[in-house]
């Protein structure tokens, strides 16, 4: 049972429901790795990996989003932003490894 912020009748309940919504992200972040691992395995060609044109159409989606939920873009764009950045890195370390494998 969740309960809203503004239901919330202390601390000890808002972080409850700040700990239960962060495990929400952790499971969404990993299926989100688990789309970019396997973007690493179809990409044949390692300068492919960063794309520039779909960072920028990522964050627009994400500033349209988070507008629509409420979610200040201030928080979204470098939080989308830094995460981009560290899914680049790991599927530069994902396609390094398939392909060396494959060697």
């Amino acid at each position: 049972m969740t309960t809203a912020p503004e239901h919330c009748r202390d601390m000890a309940e808002l972080r409850a429901e700040i700990d239960r919504l962060d495990r929400e992200l952790v499971a969404m972040l990993a299926q989100r790795q688990r789309y970019i691992e396997r973007a690493a395995e179809i990409k044949q060609d390692r300068a492919v990996v960063r794309d520039e044109a779909r960072i920028e159409d990522v964050v627009a989606k994400v500033l349209v989003a988070a507008r629509k939920a409420g979610l200040d873009p201030k928080i979204a764009e470098p939080v989308w932003r830094l995460l981009i950045e560290r899914c680049i890195a790991h599927e530069f370390e994902r396609f390094d490894e398939l392909k060396s494998v494959d060697a």
